[in-house]
């Protein structure tokens, strides 16, 4: 009830998880994804939302993660962020972008969340779609990749650190 409404009134927009599966799932609601206005909506799917969103399965998506980015960014005209070893921000009408920060530690619950509020917070301050996602996704990688040896990396300790 509340997705369509947000793909409609929204300024700026950032759609991981569950919503990523209902729009999968729904034609009128990827309609309503590709009407929205351009460079205001980021996508952040890890392989498996990817591969639901092109309908192909997770091993096409891990053996062309570029091409197969640039494809979800021009399916659905926003910024896509496919997260994995070495993200892929990938925009209509732009050459992709390999992250060349982060690490596995990042395979942790709710960390993908804490990415989520990143680039919300970076649209929220007036970044373009594509702006606010490189940036969020090179922040978060950094944070991994100097978190303290022998601490662990939980989503609630990366949103301390990376909030200020």
């Amino acid at each position: 009830v509340l997705l369509p409404q947000l793909l409609a009134e929204a300024a700026r927009l950032v759609l991981d998880a569950d919503a990523l599966n209902a729009i999968a799932h729904d034609a009128t609601l990827q309609a309503a994804l590709v009407a929205r206005p351009v460079n205001t909506t980021v996508l952040t799917p890890h392989p498996l939302e990817a591969a639901r969103l092109m309908q192909t399965g997770t091993a096409n998506i891990q053996s062309d993660r570029l091409g197969m980015a640039q494809a979800m960014a021009a399916r659905f005209a926003c910024t896509v962020v496919l997260k994995g070893s070495g993200s892929i921000i990938a925009a209509p009408g732009q050459p992709p972008a390999i992250n060349p920060t982060g690490n596995a530690r990042l395979a942790t619950a709710g960390t993908g969340d804490v990415l989520a509020g990143m680039v919300g917070a970076h649209l929220a301050a007036g970044a373009s779609a594509l702006r606010a996602a490189s940036e969020a996704v090179y922040q978060h990688g950094q944070a991994a990749d100097v978190w303290p040896a022998g601490l662990a990396l939980t989503a609630s300790a990366l949103a301390r650190r990376v909030g200020g």
